[in-house]
């Protein structure tokens, strides 16, 4: 029988200056992120839909649970199979196509640079990101494909690349 999860986030915004939503200038786009016991998360809207830049946007957060999923994924699988991982970055790119007054992300491609202790385990370190990326709650909930090009490193040494997988 699956297990049931439940999540709750306050979001309140925090934009509405002396006029309110009166014209489409009339307000910013600030808000606050509120989960129990855990700091705050300052969000507008990407600057090119009149947010603050100095805030975080829906679109990058949804790129930033893309790319934590995938590494938690990743780290389970390494320990799983007895791959030493001792560094883990990844530069995450998406693309989102706007049309009138709505959007849609099209892609998104995980870069990760996976550092590993022993160099023997390189092929299988790579194997890995399939089964992690087939793991993540968050990619096998979106309606677009989330692919990875990871890189495998030992002692700062690229051993092995992977090229675009789901």
């Amino acid at each position: 029988m699956p297990m049931q999860h439940s999540y709750a986030v306050e979001v309140e915004w925090t934009g509405a200056g002396d006029h309110g939503t009166a014209t489409y200038r009339s307000y910013t786009r600030d808000h606050v992120v509120r989960i129990d016991g855990l700091p705050d998360i300052l969000g507008s809207s990407d600057k090119t839909f009149r947010g603050d830049a100095a805030r975080h946007n829906p679109e990058q957060l949804l790129l930033t649970a893309l790319a934590q999923c995938h590494m938690l994924s990743y780290l389970h699988q390494a320990a799983s199979r007895g791959i030493v991982v001792t560094g883990y970055r990844d530069a995450a790119t998406a693309t989102m196509e706007t049309a009138g007054s709505g959007g849609r992300f099209t892609s998104a491609v995980l870069h990760p640079v996976v550092t590993i202790a022993d160099a023997s385990q390189a092929a299988d370190a790579l194997d890995a990101h399939v089964q992690a990326s087939a793991d993540c709650f968050i990619a096998a909930s979106v309606a677009f494909p989330v692919l990875h090009e990871p890189t495998i490193v030992v002692a700062g040494e690229v051993v092995a690349t992977g090229g675009e997988h789901a």
